[in-house]
């Protein structure tokens, strides 16, 4: 049989077709009955999306059900595989970049009004000159107050690229007309250090919320600060620090350790195991250091937590952490979504894994753990936290550290009375604290200008009457009849660091709350030594 050579580009053209094809198809980790099969895992699930996109009886949102299925698959999974969906991820890759592109205010809606709290400092609404208590009401000549405009839509009217400009039309008190105002969108940072200050005349405190890429140069220039101010000794705040990105913490822990020390190591599923070590000189290598944790200090925390505990520099104090001690990373899904799985386990320089079992997966339990904590008695005793032997490991000067769920701190402080209080816990989660001292600021921010900061902390009180009303405020809001005769200190402190927060930011805030804050007094008295100690049992003696 003969045919024209003039077929032979078409049989050829065909032939690579269907080698292509074939690739495609092949799953090299497939028998050969299977190389032809379209019953694979992933047309099975193309296969039904586009069933229900095409034949399906009603209209369906297909991306709904997409979303539903990947939460899905990860339910079976661990903890902390998550997904996120494309309306999410921007969000959630800004706050881990640590900074945006926007006006810099903290602002939230107050009767259906975006309301500025507080100008980020040096950011571009300060600098057009809007302050805290003014409204926004306009942007672009669009009106963006009522009930019908939510948070996302007001970020998603204001947000824009960098360099453009936004009109905004602003309402403040004492002003007979609005006030225009255009402000130039640039980038604002989103603070991951809380504060840094002198606890002491040696001592320096720096309080760290997580572990972001723009975290380790905040922390630098913190450390940097108290040093010049006489910081020889460091307290580290990881305290309901939930964690981020493992290299941040690896730099912060190079800050202490000397050259060649293993930070940690990681293990995936081959079995290959990847070592970091401190690998220059650190600018606190001879310093004291205490590490601060709770319950859900996690992640990242406990991996510093875990380095300095395991080379037997500084001193762990606080609670047991929360016990995360798998390492992520994120996956592009294609459409804007993404993906952060679970990629190793991560363990501490001696050999210790420090996730606590999770043998139900996300069930409620592996959740609830902290309840579980406080019913066992483990926050108010030490002796209550559950040690096995067989996770039993040693430092290099012999100290026994353990394995199995968290960092075991080498000083415990019991949880405090206030902390366990459920009715001040409800309060600052519904915001009713910050809320009320908005609306006592709004009626007359004047009293507190030329007050300085220092000032405000050493003298400033908050009366009983205040609390009184605070209390009326709440009742009102809830319908209840909350009373707060119990804990009157604990409302003041709380409503004197939030009127801080407002007027002069997160630092002095914070300021005010560690005055009577457990866990640092503990630290304070540990930096003092056993001199000191000896001294205070000896005057105690004496009386």
């Amino acid at each position: 049989m003969t045919f024209d050579k003039k077929y032979i580009p078409l049989i050829i053209g065909v032939a690579i077709a269907a080698g292509v094809f074939i690739g495609g198809k092949l799953n090299f980790s497939d028998t050969s009955d299977r190389l032809f099969s379209s019953n694979s895992k992933k047309d099975k699930l193309n296969r039904l999306i586009d069933y229900i996109d095409y034949e399906y009886v009603d209209d369906i949102n297909t991306d709904s059900i997409v979303d539903v299925t990947v939460n899905g698959i990860l339910d079976n999974l661990d903890p902390h595989s998550t997904y996120i969906p494309k309306s999410e991820l921007e969000r959630v890759t800004n706050n881990m970049k640590g900074d945006f592109v926007g006006l810099g205010v903290n602002f939230y809606t107050y009767n259906d009004t975006i309301t500025v709290i507080r100008t980020i400092e040096g950011g571009p609404s300060e600098k057009a000159g809007i302050k805290a208590g003014d409204r926004i009401l306009m942007a672009d000549g669009d009106s963006i107050f009522g009930r019908e405009w939510s948070n996302a839509d007001i970020i998603a009217k204001l947000k824009g690229e960098k360099g453009s400009k936004v009109k905004l039309s602003v309402f403040r008190k004492g002003e007979d007309k609005l006030l225009e105002f255009k402000v130039k969108r640039d980038v604002v940072p989103i603070k991951s250090v809380d504060a840094a200050y002198m606890l002491t005349d040696n001592l320096g405190y720096i309080k760290i919320n997580r572990f972001a890429e723009s975290t380790y140069k905040e922390f630098k220039r913190a450390l940097d600060q108290l040093q010049d101010e006489g910081a020889t000794q460091l307290a580290l705040d990881l305290r309901d620090n939930p964690g981020g990105f493992l290299d941040i913490a690896q730099q912060i822990v190079d800050e202490f350790l000397e050259d060649d020390k293993l930070i940690l190591f990681t293990k995936n599923k081959t079995g290959k195991i990847e070592k970091r070590f401190a690998t220059r000189r650190g600018d606190f290598e001879e310093g004291d250091v205490y590490i601060l944790i709770n319950e859900s200090s996690a992640s990242a925390s406990e991996i510093v937590a875990g380095a300095l505990q395991d080379n037997d520099k500084g001193t762990i104090v606080g609670r047991r952490s929360y016990g995360k001690g798998l390492v992520q990373r994120e996956m592009s899904l294609g459409d804007g979504s993404a993906v952060r799985l679970t990629v190793s386990r991560y363990y501490t320089p001696t050999g210790r894994s420090i996730q606590r079992p999770y043998d139900n997966g996300r069930s409620n339990d592996y959740y609830n753990d902290y309840y579980k904590r406080l019913s066992s008695g483990e926050l108010d005793n030490a002796e209550s936290i559950e040690i096995a032997d067989s996770l039993k490991f040693k430092t290099p000067q012999g100290k026994i550290v353990y394995g199995g769920g968290g960092i075991i701190p080498d000083i415990f402080v019991p949880l405090n009375t206030s902390a366990k209080n459920e009715t001040l816990n409800y309060l600052k989660r519904r915001e009713y604290i910050s809320n009320f001292v908005f609306e006592k600021l709004d009626k007359d921010r004047t009293i507190y200008e030329g007050v300085e900061a220092d000032d405000f902390v050493a003298n400033f009180e908050v009366s009983d009457d205040v609390v009184v009303k605070f209390q009326d405020f709440v009742n009102q809001k809830e319908r209840t009849n909350i009373t707060f005769v119990a804990y009157y200190d604990q409302m003041q402190r709380l409503i004197k660091s939030e009127l801080a927060q407002q007027l002069y930011g997160s630092n002095i805030a914070e300021k005010i709350l560690n005055e009577t804050d457990d866990i640092i007094e503990e630290v304070i008295l540990l930096s003092r030594g056993d001199d000191y100690l000896n001294i205070e049992v000896s005057e105690e003696q004496n009386d």
